[in-house]
């Protein structure tokens, strides 16, 4: 019997095409585990009106862990045309998979490396003081508060009566008071403090086992006061009980202009959901773009993991792949580190290390070319290749 059960949910795209390159590494490396495929996507949606269905819930459930790929998202009105005949107009919503997982689990802390390997064309570059350029070194690790924030999905578009007269008794909302209700949409940020407590700690805790010196939280309290201001509160809490590490504050939209100047200064990061998404995003297109874009979810009892890339639909059908697998190998590299096999998931990303900085073996994202099938032709590796690569690294 193997040690771990995995619910490996492909999903949508690309995702299809990623997971079981990241598998393949896994059995490389020997991690000593079995894999049950767990229905999770656009075609549930369309086809039973649930993008995750209770099956898949049911796994998670028993297993605990999960890989997941991709995902494909459309606007409202484009998800209720694509429902079949027979489920519209039955008040279905479409809600993303992943966001429910998230809620539905207590996936409240969203881990996100964001490394620079040596030798990656990708990775940030700036002037140097002397003439010529130099490339510091990007290793940076955002803490994304999932479940909360302004992702909590409470939210309407011509709001009833019992929440516009909640809104009006707050003297802001009264240049907002005769908008007719069709032309008015609504969504909240919602923070708690046992939640954030929770992820600030599990930044600080980050941060003293891997030897960073600081955590910075990113956040808005001069505009936002309640919900910013609750988590700045929050976190000076938390901090004292880590005299070795400091706590800095810098607000979101400063941190976005310092990070593409000095993103080296940077280690731990923690902020809620929203903030979490842009400033992780922001990091990943420094040390490479979303082909290398790593996460895990992490809850009480069930985490997991996924590349942050799309599912990239125009690419799904290409033969031979071209899409990079990197950002997959690398998050199951966390799942390696999660259940305590950390010795696997440094062998995992040295591997990457080594085939990045040879660069003998790049897809059409390291190479700086449009994607399509002509790709290949301009030397660019398929999916499958640098898999190869990165086990022959192995």
């Amino acid at each position: 019997m193997a040690k771990y059960t995995i619910v490996s949910m492909p999903g949508d795209g690309i995702g299809k095409t990623v997971l079981p390159e990241a598998i393949r590494v896994l059995d490389a490396v020997g991690f000593d585990a079995t894999y049950v495929h767990g229905d999770i996507g656009w075609e549930f949606w369309c086809r039973e009106g649930n993008a995750l269905p209770d099956r898949t819930i049911a796994l998670l459930e028993q297993h605990k862990l999960g890989l997941f790929g991709a995902i494909t998202s459309k606007p409202k009105k484009e998800a209720d045309a694509e429902l079949a005949p027979e489920l519209q107009g039955k008040g279905l919503s479409y809600y993303s998979p992943i966001v429910t997982m998230r809620q539905r689990f207590g996936l409240d802390i969203c881990l996100r490396p964001c490394r620079s390997f040596a030798g990656n064309p990708l990775n940030f570059i700036r002037k140097a003081p002397g003439g010529g350029f130099e490339e510091p070194e990007v290793n940076a690790v955002i803490f994304r508060q999932n479940t909360e924030g302004s992702y909590t999905g409470v939210e309407w578009t011509n709001p009833p009566a019992v929440v516009r007269e909640a809104l009006a008794t707050h003297p802001k909302f009264k240049p907002f008071a005769d908008v007719p209700g069709a032309d008015l949409a609504i969504s909240t940020r919602i923070v708690t403090r046992p939640v954030i407590a929770r992820i600030v700690r599990a930044a600080f805790d980050y941060a003293r086992a891997h030897g960073y010196r600081s955590v910075t939280v990113a956040e808005k309290p001069n505009v936002l006061r309640e919900t910013s201001g609750m988590f700045e509160e929050v976190a000076k809490q938390v901090a004292a009980d880590y005299p070795d590490v400091q706590l800095w504050s810098v607000n979101i939209d400063a941190i976005m202009m310092w990070l593409t100047k000095n993103p080296e200064e940077y280690g731990v990061i923690v902020c809620e959901n929203l903030f979490g998404d842009i400033i992780s995003d922001a990091f990943a297109g420094l040390v490479g773009g979303l082909g290398f874009a790593c996460s895990g979810n992490i809850g009480p009892e069930v985490a997991v993991f996924e590349p942050t890339h799309g599912s990239a639909p125009k690419y799904e059908k290409l033969e031979p792949s071209i899409v990079n697998p990197i950002a997959m190998i690398l998050s199951a590299a966390m799942l390696c580190d999660h259940v305590g096999e950390t010795d696997k998931g440094d062998r995992i990303r040295a591997a990457v290390a080594r085939v990045v900085g040879e660069g003998r073996v790049r897809t059409y994202d390291m190479l700086r070319i449009p994607g399509g099938p002509q790709a290949i032709a301009q030397g660019a590796a398929t999916t499958q290749q640098m898999t190869e690569a990165i086990l022959a690294a192995l």
